[in-house]
C-alpha cells in the first residue's frame, strides 16, 4: 500500500521536498570543495557522469571550451546524479558574479523529463545569476503530455532575466525564437565540435558499427542486418561498437577514459557507420570517414549542417546498396584537414553571454 502510494507521488514533488530538506543542511553536509572567492567562478550543472559517452564528451568540451576562454576562472562541474545537493549548495556559496551554466546537448524536451526538470530547478534557484544553457537541441513532441511539460519550461526560463538559450542548430534556434522571446537566444555547433582529436594519425583497418539500440533509433533491423552484410563485403574486420558504455555515477577519471578509448578505437578503423548524433561527431574531431544514417529526430541532419562540406562524412538517407556503396567510395581513404578554428570562430556568442 505504502510503495503504491509512494509510485503515485509526481516526480517534481519528490525532487522538490528532497531539495527543501537538502537546503537545511550545514554546508559542512557537503562533499563539494568550495571555489575560492577572489576567483572567477563558473559552475557546470547536470554534468554527465553516466555511461553515454556522448553526453561525457559533452561534459569534457564544455569545461575545456571553459578553460580556454576564461583560464582564469575555476570551473567546477556539478554531476548530474548529485543535481540536488549541488543546487543546496551553491545557493550557500552563490557570488552575484558567478556564471553558471548547464551542460549542452539533445535533452530539451519531454524525451528525457527528468533532465528537464532538473535543468528547470536550476534556472528557478539562480534568478539573480547569468545563466548559459549551452548548445542544446529542443524536441518537445505534439502530444499532451509534451506540450504540458513546454509550457512548464516556457514559464521557467521566461522568468529568469539573464538566460542565454543556446541552439545547437537551425531548427531549435527558430523553436526557441518563437516559444522563448523573453530570453535571449544565440546558435553555435555542438561544443564537442570545438575539439581536436585527429591527432597522432595512426594506420587504419576495417570498420565499426556503431548503432543506437534506445528510443531514437530509426533503422528498422532489416535495414541494419542489410548494412552490416554489405560491410562485410566490404572490408575484413568488422567491430560493434556503441557510444553508450552503461554505469552511473562514473569517477571522472573513468569518464575520460573511455572516452579517448572510443576516439581511439575510431582512429584505428577506415570506416564507421553510425545513428548516433555524438558518432558523428566523434568521427569528425578523430577524421575518421563516416557514413551517417538519420535517427528518429531532427538533430543529426541539423547538426550535419555545421560540417557538411567535411570530405570523409556522408549523410545518407538512400538506404539502396548502390547508393551506401558509393557513399563508401566517396568517403574511404579521405585524407582530412580539420578546420576546427573556422568552427570555434562560431561560438563567440557564448564567450559573449558569459563575458556581457
Amino acid at each position: 500500500m505504502i510503495s503504491s502510494i509512494k509510485k503515485s507521488i509526481p516526480l517534481v514533488w519528490k525532487v522538490k521536498y528532497i531539495l527543501s530538506r537538502l537546503e537545511s543542511k550545514p554546508i559542512s553536509y557537503f562533499d563539494f570543495k568550495t571555489p575560492a572567492e577572489n576567483k572567477k567562478r563558473i559552475f557546470i550543472f547536470l554534468a554527465a557522469d553516466y555511461g553515454n559517452l556522448g553526453d561525457v564528451a559533452i561534459t569534457y568540451a564544455q569545461h575545456k571550451f571553459l578553460n580556454r576562454f576564461f583560464p582564469d576562472a575555476i570551473v567546477t562541474e556539478i554531476p548530474i546524479s548529485n543535481t540536488l545537493e549541488g543546487i543546496a549548495f551553491v545557493k550557500k556559496i552563490i557570488q552575484p558574479n558567478d556564471i553558471i551554466t548547464t551542460v549542452g546537448g539533445g535533452n530539451t524536451g519531454d524525451l528525457y523529463e527528468s533532465i528537464e526538470l532538473y535543468r528547470r530547478l536550476v534556472i528557478e534557484h539562480f534568478p539573480g545569476n547569468k545563466i548559459i544553457s549551452f548548445p542544446q537541441t529542443i524536441d518537445f513532441s505534439e502530444t499532451t503530455k509534451g506540450l504540458k511539460e513546454r509550457n512548464k519550461t516556457i514559464k521557467t526560463y521566461s522568468k529568469h532575466n539573464h538566460l542565454t538559450l543556446v541552439a545547437r542548430e537551425q531548427k531549435s534556434f527558430d523553436y526557441y525564437n518563437t516559444h522563448f522571446p523573453k530570453n535571449k537566444v544565440v546558435l553555435t555547433p555542438d561544443i564537442v565540435l570545438s575539439q581536436n582529436q585527429s591527432v597522432p594519425q595512426i594506420p587504419r583497418h576495417g570498420a565499426i558499427v556503431c548503432l543506437r539500440d534506445d528510443k531514437e533509433k530509426k533503422l528498422s533491423v532489416e535495414q541494419e542486418n542489410n548494412l552490416k552484410a554489405l560491410l562485410k563485403k566490404e572490408f575484413n574486420h568488422i567491430t560493434i561498437r556503441d557510444t553508450h558504455v552503461g554505469g552511473q555515477g562514473l569517477p571522472l577519471k573513468n569518464r575520460v577514459s573511455k572516452l579517448k578509448s572510443i576516439w581511439g578505437d575510431f582512429k584505428t578503423v577506415e570506416l564507421v557507420i553510425t545513428d548516433r548524433l555524438h558518432g558523428m561527431i566523434f568521427c569528425y574531431i578523430t577524421g575518421t570517414p563516416a557514413l551517417v544514417f538519420l535517427n528518429n529526430n531532427h538533430k543529426i541532419k541539423s547538426s550535419y549542417s555545421w560540417i557538411k562540406q567535411a570530405k570523409h562524412i556522408r549523410l545518407v538517407e538512400d538506404l539502396s546498396e548502390n547508393s551506401i556503396k558509393n557513399a563508401i567510395a566517396e568517403v574511404k581513404g579521405q585524407q582530412t584537414e580539420i578546420d576546427l578554428e573556422t568552427l570555434v570562430s562560431k561560438y563567440h556568442p557564448i564567450v559573449e553571454a558569459i563575458k556581457n
